[in-house]
C-alpha cells in the first residue's frame, strides 16, 4: 500500500501495455484530509484470481498532481 503524494517523470526504454484488470476505489477521511484508495486485483490467469494486487492512495496534492499529468497527456481541461 502507498500514499503517493507526487510523481516523477521517467522515460521507458521498453514499453508493452498490460492486461486488463478490475480495480475499484473507495473513499474516506483521515482527520481532516479526504483519501482516495484505488485497489487493483489481479487477473484470472493468476494462482489466486480476483486477489487483491495493488493499493494506491491519493491526498489532495497527490490527486492534484495526477490530474496535472492527465490534462497535459490526454488533452483533459
Amino acid at each position: 500500500m502507498a500514499l503517493v503524494r507526487r510523481f516523477e517523470h521517467k522515460s521507458m526504454e521498453r514499453n508493452s501495455l498490460h492486461k486488463e484488470i478490475a480495480a475499484t476505489y473507495s473513499v474516506f477521511g483521515v482527520d481532516d484530509k479526504r483519501i482516495v484508495q484505488i485497489d487493483t486485483y489481479g487477473s484470472l490467469d493468476r494462482e489466486i484470481p480476483g486477489k487483491k494486487s495493488q493499493t494506491i492512495q491519493l491526498d489532495r496534492e497527490g490527486a492534484e498532481n495526477l490530474v496535472h499529468i492527465l490534462k497535459n497527456e490526454f488533452g483533459f481541461r
